[in-house]
């Protein structure tokens, strides 16, 4: 079956007032609209419309059997708009999350505190595509000796001599480990202050897009000693149709742009600046990837003239259906499409059809793959990776 879903948009304060609307061919609520989710996450589940007008956690319990699949999605499926900074962050392997969160289960941390680390036992590697025509982020920390030479451009200022000694051990991701430590635990907000106040004050060019970052983050986060740990990170500008996907361990931070996300069935985030909840030091090193590698770029494979991104994990993949050409896609379980632009016609093996257009989104169950756009429009399509 090929069938309706919808959900309404998030609104997170970091949300873009314009950006989903202007997708979906609507007037702005004139509220942040942050991210629309299409899945059964119990957190904002999407509602089918078969008639029933049932959540997808409720139709999958109810349906699952009758149609031989798993009653729970791997993945979840989102738009994503951010109108200003997400936090810096990262999420734990599966193997941390069982531990972590039997950890706090068993010390009674009620799961909506505050100072929750844990919400579930599941990992949360994650994969966005742009769409905008550009979208900025940072994701994973940056060759050290590139790092170093931005330091060096700040000056000598005493917070910045503080920053630099710490770079300066040979183990590189040892000392991107004491300098991450000492500004989230141990850096006095003066300090902070001073290292961005350098940071805005430099004529340097060569880190020009780095230290604008720098300035517009302590705009919307004043003197948050996350707007120097993203000076230790890549900064990436993807373009329209570009992707990353971010792993266990990497830090990360959406910063600008409309995008289509997907990950593993999580809410598990431990957060490292760029925001005023809670920060745990030292569950957060615990977890960190400190090797600096490059940004984590991830280019889809083409099946048959059809891009799928596929980070090679058993939760996800991203199928992509682009607008002019009719196509085919070859499912691996339940199944969600969702239009960016355009309209659509899908049909599945099994005689199922939908129409959709741009902000839309379908349910689409095993037996109607392949499934087949028209190509009138463009479509993501989310499924179980191999």
């Amino acid at each position: 079956m090929l069938v309706a879903i919808s959900n309404t948009p998030r609104d997170y304060a970091w949300g873009s007032p314009t950006l989903i609307a202007d997708l979906e061919g609507r007037t702005p609520s004139g509220a942040p609209e942050a991210e629309v989710w299409f899945g059964d996450h119990p957190g904002s589940p999407a509602v089918v419309h078969d008639g029933s007008e049932r959540t997808l956690d409720a139709w999958l319990s109810a349906e699952a059997a009758a149609h031989g699949v798993a009653p729970k999605l791997p993945y979840l499926l989102k738009l994503l708009a951010a109108g200003a900074p997400l936090s810096i962050q990262v999420h734990p392997s599966k193997h941390q999350a069982v531990e972590g969160f039997a950890r706090e289960e068993a010390a009674g941390v009620p799961r909506d505190a505050g100072s929750r680390n844990y919400k579930d036992d599941n990992h949360k590697p994650e994969v966005i595509v742009a769409l905008s025509d550009t979208f900025t982020a940072l994701a994973g920390l940056r060759d050290i000796d590139r790092t170093r030479a931005l330091v060096d451009a700040l000056g000598d200022a005493p917070a910045v001599a503080a920053l630099r000694e710490r770079l300066a051990d040979a183990d590189a991701s040892a000392a991107l480990r004491t300098t991450i430590g000492w500004l989230l635990g141990e850096a006095s907000e003066a300090e902070i202050a001073q290292i961005v106040d350098a940071a805005a004050s430099t004529t340097s060019t060569e880190f020009a897009a780095e230290l604008a970052l720098a300035a517009s983050l302590h705009t919307a986060y004043p003197a948050d000693p996350g707007i120097v740990v993203a000076m230790l990170m890549n900064l990436v500008q993807l373009r329209r149709g570009e992707a990353i996907f971010v792993p266990a361990g990497v830090l990360h931070a959406y910063v600008a742009g409309l995008g289509v996300e997907i990950m593993a069935a999580s809410d598990n985030v431990l957060r490292g600046g760029l925001t005023p909840k809670h920060i745990d030091v030292a569950e957060l090193l615990g977890l960190v990837d400190f090797r600096p590698a490059a940004p984590p770029f991830l280019r889809p494979s083409v099946v048959d003239g059809v891009e799928v991104f596929a980070p090679g994990i058993a939760d996800f993949a991203l199928g992509h259906l682009a607008s002019g050409t009719a196509s085919d896609l070859e499912l691996r379980g339940v199944s969600i499409a969702l239009a960016v632009d355009g309209e659509t016609v899908l049909t599945g093996a099994a005689g199922g059809r939908v129409t959709l257009v741009a902000g839309q989104a379908a349910l689409i169950t095993p037996d109607e793959s392949p499934v087949t756009s028209d190509g009138g429009g463009e479509v993501f399509v989310a499924m179980p990776g191999a």
